[in-house]
Formats: C-alpha cells, structure tokens, sequence
C-alpha cells in the first residue's frame, strides 16, 4: 500500500545542505524522496489524498538532540514512513560516545517501527578522498557504520549502506564544505532510499560511479586545501571554540505534515 504520512527526522543532511533552492533555502535527499512516495502514491492510488510530509531535521544537531528534539513531534505525526539519520556532528567532536550515539538511535528506530512505520537510515562514506582530514575519524566511521547495520537488523530497519559504494566517496558530489551533498549527491541519496522501498521506477543506476578523473597536482591540491580551510575549517573551529551551532536560531523548515505538491 503506498505510503500516506513521511516524517523525517536528524541534521543538515536531512534538512538539504547543501542542495540549495534560494540563497537560505535547501531541497535535500528528503524532499526528493517525498516526491518519489508521492509519485508512486498518485500512480497507485489516483483518486486518494496527496502524501502528506514533514522534515524536522535541523543543522547542527547531534543524535541526542534529535532524540530529545524531534521523535516525539514525530511520533505524535503518526508517520507510515520515516527517516532516521544522524551521527555525523558526533563524530567530528572530539569526544564521541559510540554506545551512547547507537543507543539513542535505537530508541528512535524503535519507538517509529512501534508505530508500524517503515524506517530507513544510510551509513556514512569515508570522505578521505573528498577532505583528507576525514582519516582521522576513519576508525569512529568504520565502527558507527559497523553498529548501524547492526542495530538496524535488530529493529527491522532498512539501510541504504552508502559506505559500501564507490561512487559515494567521490568529491564530485559533494559541496564545497566537504561536509555536505551537493545536488547530485542528494539527487543520487534520494534514488537509493526509493529503490530500497522498491517504488515503481527505482533501479540501482544510482550506483554507478562516474568516469575516473585525471590526478590532480600536488599545487592544485595545496591550493584546494588551503581555500577550505579558510573559507570551512578555520570558522567551523572558531565557532565551536565559542560554543556555537551552525543551527543556533534554525527551526524546521517544515515542522508539520503538509501536501507534497508534484510538479
């Protein structure tokens, strides 16, 4: 039966940084799996409501913040379908509490699949070839990753493992941040979550890797390297030396469910 209420829930990624609509509004993998549901939702059932949606997510946030933030807002929706990710603004502080994070996202996957929703989540790529820095956090990656395929089994919920694909690690689809998807790769994060929901029309081309590029020289990389660190690296440090948040200020950008318009 098509899904009639999605719900999803985490940080930026799940809000669309960086797939930018306007100057201070974002699309995302969400939204574009909300318009594959609805899609198929309107090819199955023509004459039934629109797929109502709504995204909670806001930047910034760790797992304990969304739990603390968003399930219950979620819960109260009822949602038949719901995505679940976060992780990543845990990893990067330089304490990370693996049982901790795993913890509340059991919860999370849990209390919605009580409900009888379907979940999904994704595993995170290492993006060393995308921000050699990231090697540093390799080893909390691996066993993040490690943990959520294993808890996801536990509650029944589906993963899109994007760390096992090639094509997820390359710099091509990501912003200039590093940090985030840019259009492509939340275009390509969207086709995956349809396809593992098996929505009509939904293969696995998302999958395929684009052609190999030519290496860079050693000046271009230096150069690349020292523009991110100046314009992300230095501002992400001395915001968080102020105990500061990207989503300081940030509400959902669409707090209730409301009718996902097709174009």
């Amino acid at each position: 039966m098509p899904f009639a209420r999605y719900v999803a829930i985490g940080d930026s990624s799940t809000e669309g940084l960086d797939d930018r609509l306007a100057p201070d509004r974002y699309r995302g993998w969400a939204d574009r799996l909300a318009e594959h549901v609805a899609r198929a939702r309107a090819q199955a059932q023509p004459d039934a409501p629109p797929l109502l949606y709504a995204n909670l997510a806001i930047r910034g946030r760790k797992t304990r913040q969304v739990l603390e933030e968003q399930l219950a807002p979620a819960l109260a929706m009822r949602p038949d379908l719901a995505t679940v990710f976060s992780g990543t603004n845990d990893i990067i502080r330089g304490r990370f509490d693996l049982a901790a994070v795993i913890a509340d996202l059991r919860t999370m996957q849990q209390a919605l699949r009580a409900q009888g929703a379907t979940v999904l989540t994704i595993t995170m790529p290492d993006l060393s070839d995308v921000m050699p820095i990231a090697a540093r956090v390799k080893p909390r990656l691996d066993a993040f990753n490690a943990a959520v395929r294993a808890l996801s089994r536990e509650t029944g919920t589906i993963v899109v493992d994007l760390a096992q694909h090639r094509f997820a690690g390359d710099p091509r689809f990501w912003s200039d941040d590093r940090l985030h998807a840019n259009s492509e790769g939340h275009t390509r994060i969207a086709a995956a979550l349809a396809h593992a929901l098996e929505l009509p029309g939904a293969d696995d081309t998302w999958a395929i890797p684009l052609p190999t590029l030519p290496d860079a020289t050693v000046f271009s990389r230096v150069m690349q390297e020292l523009r991110w660190t100046r314009a992300h690296f230095l501002p992400w440090v001395w915001r968080h030396m102020r105990g500061r948040s990207s989503g300081d200020g940030v509400t959902a950008k669409r707090p209730h469910l409301t009718p996902v318009e097709l174009p």
